[in-house]
């Protein structure tokens, strides 16, 4: 047994409270190395005789990468608190491992041997808003979602998709223009709006905020904005704002004011600085977001930015009853920060989801006492890499996807933000070659896996687009050039979502096949007795595939054709094609 690679830490993802009296705990081995483990476990203070009373349960494997099996076993402490450690075996050996090592026998002179949860505290538990979890979300970028209002146009405006979107033009879209296509949206079957930033800002996509208290007059009014905010409501459609707390715009007044004054300015703290005079170019001499001039990094370690931020964050939720703060650039923001930042928003609404722009392993602000999610790029990068750029197997794929499902808690995974597109990625169907049949393949993956999905304006209807500015076209109202089948498929796989809580973040996740040689992947999707199995196939080819053991000979749903059938040792796929069977 290689004993180098078994891990675990008493923390995290490795061990964590599900609930208020439910523990979750982790173990990772060697791949194919481990046949059976146990948790060895029991209460610290409970010895008989001289001897630390245990208990053994077994674990079983919730998930394998390339390198590692994941043992995963559930524990609901009686006195809320343990200790603990692991007796794996397999045909050539059992040990004991704990938090001090490895033992060849299970030791019960000493709990200080073992690895501790100490107790379950409520105020540890990593409580995302319960409405996260079945949220489908919308993504709006306001000045291309639709034009209701001509008359607050800004200067220049052009016509609707008269020409390509560019980092410096305006086609007026704004908040009459939501508003009057939020029955689309109902239609689809959406459950929240993400809308980029909507605050008064110099450029068409305003992550450079001149005034975070005032909405761009190009958008429309407060009363406006209260307005759709109360339109969204009604049709059970949750709000979410972007903020941008890491930097400001470069004509935000206290930077302006710096510009002017220079060191005698009261605001020179506010921002970071290195030496005056203040210059831009060619490279700015302070802090910016990504060396861009024109949006100066933030101090948010300074008392008086963050008292005025913390302020924005809990105004727009008080005033306008938003659901949510999406948070951009938030891993270059102070923890401290962050801290403050959820208890003053939450102190406004208790159940106003946080989400967090981070590109990469966010554990370290994921354990309830900043985010409520952050946008999930690896579960992006892993779905794009398979279905629509074939630079992976279906083996790889599931090593992914396995390495993202065990890189946090079960109750973090169940409200992550989902997304195959966004603002700053190429259109999903442009990365796809066009096929619309992959992009099927991708949306039927992303709406049946745990977590919150997200769609970006557009991509449900087909539209195409290049890296920013491309992929920051008008959208298309013209049905007819709208790709309605796209449309109506995707809203059969949210009402599949919303009528099934298998099929939801509610349900268990587990791979069952992943076939190299015909690119094909098999999945489950459970949730008390009701399950669903997953065969996607991404292969341009009809195919013959070996039916699973879980319904072999069995007459099961075919929700697709929803029709019953009955598979024997083998069936046909279709290229490309997809099978949702119900047991």
């Amino acid at each position: 047994m290689l004993k180098e690679a078994i891990y675990h830490r008493p923390k995290n993802n490795y061990a964590y409270a599900y609930n208020n009296e439910t523990l979750h705990i982790r173990l990772r081995t060697k791949k194919d190395d481990v046949s059976s483990v146990h948790l060895i476990h029991g209460d610290p203070y409970h010895w008989e005789d001289g001897a630390w009373q245990i208990n053994k349960t077994e674990m079983k494997i919730s998930g394998s990468t390339e390198l590692f099996d994941y043992w995963f076993v559930e524990i609901k402490p009686p006195f809320r608190r343990l200790r603990y450690g692991f007796e794996l075996s397999n045909h050539e050996e059992t040990i004991v491992y704990a938090e001090r090592g490895f033992y060849d026998e299970i030791p019960t002179d000493d709990t200080a041997y073992y690895f501790c949860f100490p107790f379950l505290n409520e105020a540890d538990i990593f409580k995302a808003p319960s409405w996260a979890k079945d949220t489908v979300w919308y993504q709006i970028f306001p000045e291309r979602f639709a034009n209701g209002d001509p008359s607050i146009n800004p200067k220049g405006t052009l016509e609707w998709e008269s020409e390509e979107p560019a980092t410096n033009n305006f086609f007026g879209g704004d908040f009459e223009g939501v508003i009057q296509h939020l029955d689309h949206l109902v239609e689809l079957g959406i459950g929240g709006i993400y809308f980029t930033p909507i605050f008064k800002a110099h450029s068409n996509h305003k992550y450079d905020t001149i005034d975070y208290m005032e909405i761009d007059p190009q958008f429309g009014t407060k009363e406006t904005f209260k307005r759709l905010v109360d339109e969204c409501h009604e049709r059970n459609i949750k709000v979410m704002l972007d903020a941008v707390f890491n930097h400001s715009g470069y004509f935000f007044e206290p930077f302006q004011d710096v510009l002017q004054k220079q060191e005698k300015s009261i605001y020179k703290d506010w921002f970071h600085l290195k030496e005056f005079p203040i210059v831009t170019e060619p490279t700015p001499n302070y802090d910016a977001f990504a060396f861009v001039p024109s949006m100066p990094k933030l101090n948010t370690e300074h008392p008086d930015v963050k008292a005025y931020l913390l302020e924005v964050g809990k105004y727009w939720a008080k005033e306008f009853n938003i659901d949510g703060w999406r948070l951009d650039v938030a891993n270059e923001v102070d923890h401290a920060f962050w801290r403050e930042f959820r208890t003053a928003v939450k102190s406004v609404n208790p159940d106003l989801y946080i989400l967090g722009e981070i590109w990469h392993d966010s554990m370290p602000w994921l354990q309830g006492d900043q985010f409520d999610a952050v946008m999930n790029y690896p579960f992006t990068n892993g779905a794009l890499d398979f279905f629509a750029k074939d630079k992976i197997s279906a083996g790889d794929f599931t090593n992914v996807i396995s390495e993202v499902l065990h890189s946090y808690p079960q109750n973090v995974n169940e409200v992550a933000f989902n997304l195959l597109g966004s603002h700053d990625t190429p259109r999903v169907l442009t990365i796809c070659d066009e096929n619309i049949e992959k992009l099927k393949l991708l949306y039927t993956f992303q709406l049946s896996f745990p977590g919150a999905p997200c769609i970006y304006y557009g991509d449900e209807i087909g539209m195409t687009g290049k890296q920013d500015p491309g992929c920051r076209k008008c959208m298309v109202w013209d049905e007819e050039r709208q790709d309605r089948d796209l449309f109506e498929y995707v809203q059969t796989l949210l009402k599949l979502r919303k009528d099934h809580k298998a099929i939801g973040s509610e349900g268990t996740f587990s791979f069952i096949e992943a076939n190299n040689e015909n690119n094909t992947i098999v999945y489950a999707k459970t949730f008390e007795s009701d399950t669903f199995v997953y065969i996607l196939s991404n292969n341009p080819n009809e195919l013959s595939v070996k039916t699973p053991d879980l319904f072999k000979n069995k007459t099961v749903f075919n929700v697709i054709t929803e029709k019953n059938e009955t598979y024997n040792t083998e069936f046909t796929i279709e290229g490309y094609g997809i099978k949702i069977i119900k047991l």
